[in-house]
């Protein structure tokens, strides 16, 4: 099999010690993977042109969401084994699947177990981006826009509080829309969500997986600063599911009308108007 590992030494969980001990216990298990030492989009993106003309690849991410974000806009669809290593700040995407830990996430891989994944696409007019997690926009995206790099290098996690309270700061309250053949919804903001958890381990959305068609869109229709404040305390409590203050929509594809703000699984885009679609089974995931 030919395997490919790629490796952030910015991400925020990434040590040299680590992830020699990963090379070790792949080795150890049969793999010799070939290492991609990535800091950019651009640096991932290069090397997924060489792996989409292989037969058959097996490609790890050890790194955090953003770089497997990296990774699925640069593979062909239809042609790869992916699996995770948490190695990030965050990890969203390896607790989707239930890796606690990187030695759980290299018993996985050598088991073999695989599903196949769907990913969300998102169209604006001069360029299309996939997504594994969730598409943000209106005050989300502004947030996630906002963010300094080196508060994120830093503060981790907290550089999104901080991005947060400027934004409470400087409140925007226009809103958008979004049209699925369900009907149309005015909203402030808007998490379109391809799996169950958002910013770690909070459940926002917890019937969806990415092995599930379609999106759900938890939407947020008033733009009082109270109502977000409602929304935090019930997201730490992990009481989200449950609020009143959501509006949530199940659809294959959504229109976002207006020029609101956008990220893709914590990395702004742009700025709508946009489409997002669902691609399904666009790889084989280790789970």
């Amino acid at each position: 099999m030919n395997v490919f590992i790629f490796v952030n030494p910015a991400s925020g969980g990434y040590s040299s010690h680590r992830f020699d001990q990963v090379l070790n216990a792949l080795r150890a298990h049969g793999y010799e993977p070939a290492v991609f030492k990535v800091r950019t989009p651009a640096d991932v993106l290069s090397h997924c042109d060489a792996i989409n003309h292989v037969i058959d690849p097996l490609v790890i991410v050890a790194a955090g969401d953003g770089t497997i974000n990296s990774v699925i806009n640069g593979l062909q669809p239809g042609i790869a084994t992916l699996a995770v290593l948490p190695f990030g700040t965050s990890n969203v995407v390896a607790a989707e699947l239930g890796i606690r830990t990187i030695e759980e996430g290299i018993e996985r891989i050598c088991a073999g177990n695989t599903q196949p994944l769907s990913v969300g696409l998102l169209e604006l007019s001069n360029e299309s981006r996939r997504f594994v997690l969730m598409a943000g926009i209106g005050l989300d995206g502004a947030v996630v826009r906002d963010v300094l790099p080196l508060a994120k290098r830093y503060l981790k996690q907290g550089a999104y509080a901080l991005s947060a309270l400027k934004r409470a700061f400087a409140w925007d309250r226009t809103p958008f829309e979004i049209i699925t053949p369900h009907g149309t919804v005015s909203c402030h903001s808007a998490i379109i969500c391809n799996g169950s958890k958002y910013g770690g381990n909070f459940v926002l959305a917890p019937d969806r997986t990415f092995f599930a068609p379609g999106f759900e869109a938890v939407c947020i229709q008033d733009h009082r600063r109270r109502t977000y404040l409602r929304l935090a305390v019930n997201l730490f409590c992990n009481r989200a599911a449950a609020s009143r203050d959501l509006t949530r929509i199940c659809a294959e594809q959504i229109e976002i009308l207006g020029t609101g703000p956008i990220q893709l699984d914590g990395d702004f885009v742009g700025y709508g108007p946009g489409r997002l679609i669902k691609l399904p089974n666009f790889a084989k995931l280790i789970i």
